[in-house]
């Protein structure tokens, strides 16, 4: 039989950790878990502000369909907690390589703001990403609500509605052209967008109207959206519309770290989530924008099976030079 599953972590960190988790969504947390069942020394540190708060569910995760995100990480801390993993409410000011007398890295300094630093021998950055939404009176405020983004997350819950798709960007014909299977009444009002001739004719052969005019504002009543107001003073009726916000990664720490970036800007990493920075792992949106919270926990769960063989290999190197030194018998 394993270990009895303890109930609660230590209540202050430790001096050291086998591994630092920064972020606490489903990317984090599942890290943690893993590394925790690993018997490895681990802390969380989270500050709080996580991509989907505003929404009251999510969906497309298996066998948690509709759990409210915030029921979600708080049955995941109380799980990693019962593994003894440090749950540290506190942001992660910056991340810094601990080197030897050789200059070759022996660890990191996580330093918290305003608060001690924790050493790690492992990082694994889940900082996850926020939404750059276009500035139009109204939209903040339906953020998550009835201005929504993707299709799979809360498209079957707006089925048959009619729905608009904003013209603020590159992606709104795509989103339009997609929201057409969840329901037949669907405007895309074209805004600062200007489709083209091909476009068009793909909207018109999947039913979807066009709508020209610049957008001013989102018209609600009694809480709830009733239309998208254009310049020209007409009113489009809708019940949701969509969106496709600017994905800004709070990837700081990784900056500061030299990590390798793609063209766009966003951090590269292998398909178990490790950086061009030995020892640094990056999961969950902060490394892919497109990632929901079931692929995010995918993620963390395999950065921190990859991490754990990584620590075993350099323990493993380590006892293998202390036998040696030992002067111990090498056996045949």
């Amino acid at each position: 039989m394993g270990d009895t599953m303890r109930t609660a972590g230590p209540t202050a960190p430790r001096d050291d950790y086998d591994a630092v988790v920064v972020g606490a969504g489903a990317a984090g947390l599942s890290a943690a878990l893993v590394l925790g069942r690993a018997r490895r020394r681990v802390a969380v540190v989270d500050a709080g502000q996580p991509r989907n708060a505003p929404a009251a569910h999510m969906h497309g995760y298996l066998s948690r369909d509709g759990m409210p995100p915030a029921a979600l990480l708080e049955v995941g801390r109380a799980e990693v907690a019962g593994y003894g993993v440090d749950l540290i409410d506190a942001r992660a000011d910056h991340v810094e390589v601990v080197a030897d007398a050789e200059g070759a890295g022996t660890g990191f300094a996580v330093h918290l703001a305003g608060g001690p630093v924790l050493h790690a021998r492992r990082v694994v950055v889940a900082t996850g990403l926020r939404d750059g939404l276009p500035e139009l009176p109204g939209l903040l405020e339906r953020w998550g609500r009835d201005v929504l983004h993707c299709p799979y997350c809360h498209g079957y819950e707006v089925r048959d509605r009619p729905l608009g798709v904003l013209g603020t960007g590159p992606g709104a014909v795509d989103q339009a052209l997609l929201l057409r299977q969840w329901s037949a009444d669907v405007v895309l009002i074209t805004h600062t967008l200007t489709p083209t001739g091909a476009e068009r004719e793909r909207l018109a052969a999947r039913g979807v109207r066009v709508v020209e005019g610049r957008i001013t504002q989102l018209v609600t009543d009694a809480d709830r959206l009733r239309g998208v107001e254009l310049a020209d003073g007409r009113v489009v009726p809708r019940e949701a519309v969509f969106v496709f916000p600017q994905p800004v990664p709070r990837d700081t720490l990784l900056f500061g770290l030299e990590c390798a970036r793609d063209e766009s800007g966003w951090v590269t990493t292998d398909r178990a989530g490790r950086t061009s920075v030995p020892g640094v792992w990056a999961v969950g949106n902060v490394a892919d924008p497109r990632a929901q919270a079931v692929v995010a926990a995918g993620m963390g769960a395999a950065a921190a099976f990859d991490l754990d063989h990584d620590l075993v290999a350099e323990e493993i190197g380590r006892a293998v030079a202390e036998h040696r030194a030992s002067g111990a018998a090498v056996p045949a």
